[in-house]
């Protein structure tokens, strides 16, 4: 009887700290944050329209679960950890609450203004409660393991532009993109990057094309051509980037830039090829995202190969040093 009794009391406390864990565990996190200064992020969630107060490397963890795959290396969550950090950092410093566009908000969760956030819950949504634990602890790890650690050239905390895949091509000058040259973003080789389809291929309604450029695509330029029965080249290129991808074009009569078109014919890149056939716009596009700074897919080429953050990051960011919080 005594043994039963002693089974239950035991059973009773063991529900007792279950059902307390959850108070546990947000009681430990700010006795933390207290104790190490840790800065907090007020978030904009544009899903509720609420913000919410996150401690510096829980907010961390939430890009890194949105801006890259789980189930890439280790070494390549832990740059992109570093990288993350080093941008909300920044952009606390230069006053987040008053340039964040969202009044009482620092940053918002949407990767069009910033960076893209995502909560545990929604994690759970996409990867299943199994992978939810097994994913979410991997990345946690990666973003301990580099707690503290930021990007500064010159000692200053540095612009730490990424993105999805530079399609094998090697990354672009920030200046060749955006008209404003930055020393720490220039273009560099990417011969690790992982993406397993960089070439795309999608096909556009003319006259939506048409209505978005504000020209003719059937017209063909002067100087160009194209063997019978081929598509029509919709395109000359007149100009390229160090990289080698289009810098400006001309599309029917009138010349863009090719951040312009991929921006108003919502491409994947600006590294595009366009064809008129029949009344569709055939679209090949080369890589994801605008090409400057760290290319994910190449990250984790990189640490497939045996690099660790440290080296992923200072090959991407161009004189850079991962520092400490707090270090001269």
């Amino acid at each position: 009887m005594p043994i039963r009794k002693l089974c239950i009391g035991f059973t009773l406390i063991l529900i007792a700290v279950l059902l307390a864990l959850p108070y546990l565990t947000d009681r430990l996190s700010s006795v933390r944050i207290e104790e190490e200064k840790e800065p907090v992020v007020r978030l904009y969630v544009h899903g509720t329209g609420e913000i919410v107060r996150l401690p510096l490397e829980d907010y961390v963890t939430g890009v890194v679960a949105a801006e890259m795959p789980a189930e890439f290396p280790a070494e390549a969550l832990k740059a992109q950890a570093v990288a993350a950090r080093t941008y909300i950092l920044k952009r606390l410093k230069a006053g987040g609450v008053a340039n964040s566009g969202h009044p009482g908000a620092d940053v918002c969760d949407d990767h069009r203004h910033g960076q893209a956030w995502i909560s545990p819950e929604e994690m759970k949504k996409r990867w299943g409660t199994f992978n939810y634990y097994r994913y979410y602890y991997k990345i946690r790890q990666a973003v301990d393991d580099t707690r503290g650690l930021v990007i500064t050239y010159e000692g200053q905390l540095i612009d730490p532009i990424y993105h999805a895949s530079c399609g094998g091509k090697g990354t672009e000058n920030a200046g060749e993109v955006w008209k404003v040259d930055v020393p720490y973003l220039q273009g560099v080789p990417c011969p690790y990057c992982a993406d397993p389809q960089p070439v795309r291929m999608a096909a556009i309604p003319l006259e939506q094309a048409n209505r978005a450029l504000k020209t003719n695509l059937a017209v063909v330029p002067v100087s160009g051509g194209g063997r019978k029965g081929s598509p029509a080249p919709a395109m000359q290129v007149l100009e390229y980037t160090g990289a080698g991808r289009p810098k400006t074009v001309q599309l029917g009569e009138k010349t863009y830039a090719a951040t312009v078109v991929r921006d108003l014919l919502d491409l994947r890149s600006a590294d595009f090829t366009l064809k008129v056939n029949g009344g569709q716009v055939e679209v090949t596009t080369r890589g994801y995202g605008h090409a400057v700074g760290m290319c994910q897919y190449g990250a984790k080429g990189f640490a497939q190969h045996g690099y660790d953050f440290k080296q992923i990051l200072k090959h991407y960011y161009t004189g850079v040093e991962i520092t400490r919080l707090g270090e001269k």
